[in-house]
């Protein structure tokens, strides 16, 4: 399935990732109350009124079907479209209902103008990611069958260590994804989820693009380190003419 937007010069889009929520609004992730951080983001892109939102996974932290009732009533302010992919802790099962549920959209093909947005689920068995072999034809066909000049990848687990604890946990078929990748041209670069760290790199002349979380930041340790520095988030601008830029966002207060 796509979703074709109206064609304009520029794209909006807010990438928000590990919300981490709970059962309840008074739920703490580490210290942080995480559905009142999201709300806050939503807050502000209900004011800056974005093209999209995508949701890179880790939405919930208790799996329960409360807190995607939760996460579902925060969302439901917003006007725009709202895509998302599971990180390790979702349940698959409940973001699949969740997607029935306006604004929410159940899309992972994006068609804004030339460019053309693809959502990798990459979760597996393991709190790791994975490239499973249905992933693997899946984007082979998206982009066979594509007529974009430029292609950008989002998925939930980084594909590339980041010297850090979660590294363990990252994509454990990087070279099958990174294959993959380098088959087409079109595809400028990836971004993700899951380090709740906000970073850019260079790899294979592609662009990799690390979101902060709304709820903690984790720091780049050998042992499990999280520092609460407010809600955050990553803006995108996608242009007609095949630019791309983003920008990391955090609010002061929520």
């Amino acid at each position: 399935m796509q979703y074709q937007f109206v064609n304009k010069s520029q794209y909006k889009v807010a990438q928000i990732t590990d919300c981490h929520l709970f059962a309840t609004a008074e739920g703490l992730y580490h210290g942080a109350n995480s559905a009142a951080y999201l709300q806050a983001i939503i807050d502000t892109l209900c004011r800056e009124q974005p093209d999209a939102v995508l949701l890179t996974g880790d939405l919930t932290q208790d799996h329960s079907s409360e807190s995607y009732r939760l996460l579902a009533q925060l969302l439901s302010p917003l006007s725009c479209p709202v895509f998302c992919l599971p990180g390790n802790h979702d349940d698959e099962a409940e973001l699949v209902a969740l997607c029935q549920q306006r604004p929410m959209r159940p899309e992972r093909n994006l068609i804004l103008g030339d460019w053309q947005l693809l959502l990798l689920n990459t979760k597996s068995a393991t709190p790791a990611g994975g490239f499973s072999s249905n992933e693997q034809r899946w984007l082979a066909q998206q982009c066979r069958q594509s007529h974009a000049a430029a292609i950008w990848l989002f998925c939930h687990h980084h594909p590339l260590p980041i010297n850090s604890f979660i590294d363990k946990h990252g994509q454990q078929q990087q070279a099958e994804l990174w294959q993959a990748i380098a088959k087409d041209e079109r595809i400028r670069g990836i971004a993700h989820g899951h380090v709740h760290h906000a970073y850019e790199r260079q790899h294979l002349d592609r662009i990799v693009v690390g979101c902060p979380a709304s709820s903690v930041q984790f720091l780049l340790a050998d042992d499990w380190q999280t520092r609460n520095e407010g809600p955050q988030w990553c803006d995108w601008t996608f242009t007609a003419d095949g630019k791309v830029s983003w920008q990391f966002r955090r609010l002061t207060t929520a």
